[in-house]
């Protein structure tokens, strides 16, 4: 064998080891007819997954293909490019950002450099633009300096207030931003004739959601229920697999509800935030990384709940 020869296999090796340790990562769910949900991992960000430790949403037409949420960085956006390559030859033309945590924007300059325009919130945008240095550094630590090469943050194309329509080579979906959840400018995609709703982060399926600096919890309950008045046979949530409203509400609205509930009564009894912690939320204890933001997630909610 030729040294040539060696070399093509070797290299068809290493790119076969890598595509398959992409498919590893992003899984994909056929949700509808040319529509899907590529569900990342619930843990935390790693170099491994390149900040795509979330789902993202994909809907195939005859003039390109529509998808929410770029990616966790420049790099990340490449792995669910290759992973989109396995779907669809059809090029992504739009990029809906549903909202401000660093999956949901920071791989926009990936797909803008590839002809695709790109959507968002006037409040997402915002927050991108006051939350965009401190998140590229946080994810810098996390996914190291290979992992956040070539990312920038990068602003939408198109921006609207409250509702936007899109239409795309016979798919008509609505974009809608009512109010703050887990970010202040999330938004959720409905596409009626398949009755599908991409929730990005108002919606956490398994895991614990979090609550931040950022979050609004009173008004992602507020949120919640506006979409969930669509009544979407499919959900494609901002974390976690596909699933139904039920799943959704049980894993997403109930939690938020019994931690804000509870936290009602320990301040009207008194409490302060030294003891927030301890607010019981067991009931919840089966969700991914319950241990880890359970209790992150109480203090915040008793910051907030002091100043409504």
């Amino acid at each position: 064998m030729t040294s040539l020869a060696k070399l093509t296999l070797v290299s068809a090796f290493l790119l076969a080891t890598h595509a398959n340790a992409e498919s590893s990562i992003l899984t994909v769910t056929n949700v509808a007819p040319n529509i899907f949900a590529i569900v990342g991992p619930l843990g935390q960000r790693t170099p491994e997954n390149l900040g795509n430790n979330a789902t993202f949403g994909l809907i195939v037409t005859p003039e390109g293909a529509i998808l929410m949420d770029p990616g966790g960085s420049y790099k990340g956006a490449m792995m669910l490019a290759a992973t989109i390559r396995e779907i669809t030859d059809q090029p992504v033309r739009y990029v809906i950002d549903t909202g401000g945590q660093d999956h949901r924007w920071l791989g926009n300059g990936y797909w803008q450099q590839h002809g695709a325009t790109v959507i968002a919130s006037e409040d997402a945008e915002a927050d991108h633009v006051d939350r965009g240095t401190e998140q590229l550094a946080a994810l810098a630590t996390m996914l190291g300096h290979d992992g956040v090469e070539g990312t920038e943050p990068s602003l939408a194309d198109i921006t609207f207030k409250t509702d936007y329509t899109l239409s795309l080579g016979g798919v008509e979906l609505e974009i809608h931003h009512v109010g703050a959840a887990h970010t202040p400018g999330d938004s959720f995609v409905w596409l009626a004739d398949q009755s599908v709703m991409f929730t990005g982060d108002i919606v956490y399926i398994k895991r614990i959601l979090g609550v931040g600096p950022q979050s609004n919890s009173k008004e992602w309950l507020e949120t919640f229920r506006t979409m969930a008045a669509y009544n979407p046979q499919h959900i494609v949530p901002g974390h976690g697999p596909a699933t139904d409203l039920a799943t959704a509400t049980r894993d997403t609205y109930d939690y938020l509800s019994n931690l804000r509930t509870r936290m009602a009564e320990y301040i009207d009894g008194g409490g302060e935030i030294i003891g927030s912690v301890d607010v019981d939320q067991s009931a919840f204890s089966y969700l991914v990384n319950f241990d880890q933001l359970a209790r992150k997630n109480a203090q915040q909610v008793f910051t907030d709940m002091e100043w409504e």
